[in-house]
């Protein structure tokens, strides 16, 4: 796992200079229980001033202005300047203005950060199940290249860098067969993302692995640098309850469950 400071995790991957990235921690907040404390999500039933005093503390912190999204597991994609509100519906932003983070929040999803080669244009994208598969063959990763390339005017994006962040491990993400399904129908090389979640047929269900999911997509977008969650146990949300908040883990005992944030910046 890549260091931590008081509030995140420094996203390590060899980014340009000047460029800034990190996923956030559950402590440090204002929060009380099932949400605490560093809850940044204003849609999980928490205090709604509290969610907006710990967005305070970590702009404050790492002296940037976020724009938080309002998330549906799709695959829109919104760019993001000085002039954008909070909330726009989008699973995936971007962003070439200085001082201005592209930011998603996750609690088991996977949270994917990216940086052109110049370091002008930073992304971040929501990546759940449903984001990435998205619908024959085209997720929330393809439409954020997309975009990309079209802001480049057609380029490829070989020169570019990913970051994968925590999320749900390959130990912990059970899934039924249409999860499966919704990858291999459009890939059969995603077969190898997929395990038995035990030994006898007849469970019918399976362990994914999202990072290695989405290495194949970042790799389909022409993507090949990727760096950060392998899918070891120290990345895993659900395990590691003292660090991440997880939905899958604490929403069914708890009600509810706080989100994290994945952020990438220039700073100003």
């Amino acid at each position: 796992m890549p260091p931590d400071t008081s509030l995140w995790l420094r996203a390590e991957a060899p980014w340009p200079a000047g460029v800034r990235a990190g996923f956030t921690l559950r402590h440090g907040g204002v929060s009380g229980p099932p949400w605490d404390s560093l809850n940044l999500g204003d849609h999980v039933g928490d205090n709604t001033q509290a969610v907006h005093h710990n967005r305070h503390l970590l702009s404050h912190a790492l002296e940037v202005d976020c724009r938080f999204l309002q998330q549906v597991h799709g695959t829109d994609v919104a760019y993001l300047t000085a002039q954008s509100p909070h909330g726009l519906l989008a699973d995936a932003c971007w962003t070439d203005a200085v001082g201005l983070a592209a930011t998603i929040l996750v609690a088991d999803c996977l949270p994917v950060l990216l940086c052109s080669p110049d370091g002008r244009q930073v992304a971040a994208a929501h990546a759940g199940w449903r984001g990435l598969a998205g619908k024959q063959g085209r997720g929330v990763l393809e439409s954020l290249a997309d975009a990309l390339r079209k802001n480049a005017r057609g380029s490829d994006l070989s020169g570019w860098i990913a970051w994968l962040g925590p999320c749900i491990g390959p130990a912990a993400f059970e899934v039924g067969p249409e999860v499966r399904a919704a990858f291999v129908d459009e890939d059969a090389t995603a077969a190898a993302c997929f395990k038995p979640a035990c030994d006898h047929a007849a469970s019918n269900k399976y362990l994914a692995d999202l990072p290695a999911l989405a290495r194949q997509r970042l790799e389909s977008c022409g993507l090949s640098a990727v760096y950060g969650n392998d899918g070891s146990p120290g990345w895993c949300t659900f395990n590691n309850s003292l660090r991440f908040f997880s939905h899958r883990r604490d929403a069914r005992r708890f009600g509810s469950t706080g989100r994290m944030a994945a952020l990438i910046w220039r700073p100003g």
